[in-house]
């Protein structure tokens, strides 16, 4: 089946899922999946051309505490707050991807300096703790108790939101298509392939990664921006910092990192096993015998690490990817057992 009607199948459904009645935690559970999945459709756009980035978390941060701050402190609008964040997130993209880019800073080197990125943008929050708030959380400040646009919060109605979330997943997979669909996609796996052959028939490696590479970053920084607004508070660990960057890798690739839907069905994944363990496990103890306990808040993380591995192995294209490649071979046409017959008569006449 043609993946455009498969999405265009599942936005309908999305579209008409209020009117046929949906309790109120199970339409939170799909808001959050949808910011999640914007962020995690913009870390593929940039992790399927090789770049491995594990420091999305800093850009994700970017979005909430930018756009936090700035309306507590000077009471500008998210409206206007959210292109800010955006615009930081940019020039940070650049002042980081420039000289990797430059300097062939690839594969592991690359990921180990994005990686670094995540921890220096929480440490600073976390020092920062009488402007930020620290690890203690942020609260962006409420305008009133209705719905106010101004301040993009629509009191304890979600419905409001749900369909902003709804539209800025749609967008995603908007972009997700362009680019896969642009004359950038081939220029970036030919990158991905051989960096100095591409340069020498006359690719701009440097600005083709760099393009890709600010993109992806601007995206993330702006579903930061609306988990901020939608959840009305953040902290460096629910926003960023390295967990958030490995569980942003985690769920593409479960979820099929060369799939315009990889993204969404890894962020199904992902949230609905951290619900599961948060009310199965909560944050108590976990004892293996007597003698020997652990605290339980590093089990989903350990348990990301297991899955990780296993489907690195066995799945390496993810859920959809897989599926996808069932289907097609489900759906070849077999082959033709009287073609050997045919080519009897024809040989014989030869002969």
């Amino acid at each position: 089946m043609n993946s455009n009607i498969v999405i265009g199948i599942i936005a309908v459904i999305l579209c008409a899922l209020p009117f046929i009645g949906v309790e109120t935690y199970s339409l939170h559970l799909i808001i959050v999946i949808l910011i999640w999945a914007f962020a995690y459709t913009g870390w593929s756009i940039m992790g399927r051309f090789g770049l491995v980035s594990l420091g999305h978390g800093a850009f994700m941060s970017i979005g909430g505490y930018v756009t936090a701050l700035l309306w507590n402190n000077i009471g500008l609008s998210p409206w206007i707050g959210i292109p800010v964040s955006l615009l930081v997130s940019g020039l940070l993209a650049i002042v980081i991807g420039y000289p990797c880019f430059r300097y062939k800073i690839v594969g592991h080197y690359f990921a180990l300096v994005t990686l670094a990125l995540s921890e220096v943008v929480r440490q600073v929050i976390i020092a920062t703790r009488d402007t930020t708030g620290g690890s203690l959380g942020y609260t962006p400040e409420r305008h009133g108790e209705g719905i106010s646009i101004v301040a993009l919060q629509f009191s304890n109605d979600r419905i409001y939101f749900y369909y902003v979330a709804l539209f800025v997943w749609m967008a995603g997979i908007m972009i997700w298509r362009y680019v896969d669909q642009s004359m950038s996609r081939y220029a970036l796996e030919a990158i991905s392939e051989d960096e100095d052959a591409s340069a020498a028939v006359g690719v701009q490696v440097t600005r083709e990664k760099l393009k890709v590479t600010v993109l992806s970053a601007v995206m993330t920084t702006f579903a930061g921006a609306m988990y901020c607004q939608y959840q009305m508070f953040i902290s460096p660990d629910t926003i960023g910092g390295v967990g958030v960057s490995l569980q942003i890798v985690f769920a593409v690739v479960v979820g099929g990192i060369y799939n315009a839907l990889g993204p969404t069905v890894g962020a199904v994944i992902t949230i609905m096993l951290a619900e599961v363990l948060r009310i199965s496990i909560g944050t108590a103890s976990v004892c293996v015998s007597k003698d020997v306990c652990f605290n339980a808040a590093g089990v989903p993380l350990l348990i990301y690490g297991i899955l990780l591995i296993v489907f690195i192995i066995f799945l390496p294209k993810g859920i959809v990817g897989g599926v996808a490649d069932w289907w097609k071979s489900r759906s070849a046409d077999p082959p033709d057992a009287a073609g050997s017959t045919q080519l009897e008569p024809a040989k014989a006449k030869t002969g």
